[in-house]
């Protein structure tokens, strides 16, 4: 595959790919495969959301919410693969980009906020397949062309 015009970041596999607003269902692929690279821990965050640390409280037991201080060391490595993913995500975009997540908390937020963005939402994809289908389907040559 060829690489699109404007293709600012050079070949590595320490930088995330870059992405400037166009081609946005090839830089998702891509950094889709760099975030499983790093490490694939980082992939579910994206798709479940951050991992949040919760006691039982009282009785009947009630979960909620651990205070920092209250974290062990695995619910700090748990609560850490938020950040790595997001600090992948957003090494990764460019400053318009940014400027769409800058209010997103979680590296899924802005994994979707990304992609409704530029790929829009499920009923907006379609109604994009059905208005192409209805003009596939009228498309007709008219008198005054030719073959």
């Amino acid at each position: 595959m060829a690489a699109p015009p404007n293709f600012e970041e050079g070949q590595s596999t320490y930088r995330p790919p870059r992405f400037n607003g166009q081609y946005y269902g090839w830089w998702k692929t891509r950094m889709h495969d760099f975030i499983m690279a790093e490490d694939f821990e980082l992939w579910d965050v994206i798709c479940d959301g951050p991992y949040a640390p919760t006691k039982k409280v009282g009785e009947p037991a009630v979960m909620v919410l651990k205070t920092r201080k209250e974290y062990n060391d695995a619910d700090k490595k748990a609560v850490e693969k938020n950040f790595r993913a997001k600090k992948i995500l957003v090494c990764g975009i460019g400053l318009d980009e940014y400027n769409r997540i800058s209010a997103c908390q979680s590296a899924k937020e802005i994994w979707e906020a990304l992609q409704t963005a530029h790929e829009g939402t499920t009923q907006v994809k379609q109604s994009k397949i059905d208005m192409l289908t209805t003009e596939y389907e009228l498309f007709r040559m008219k008198d005054d062309e030719s073959i």
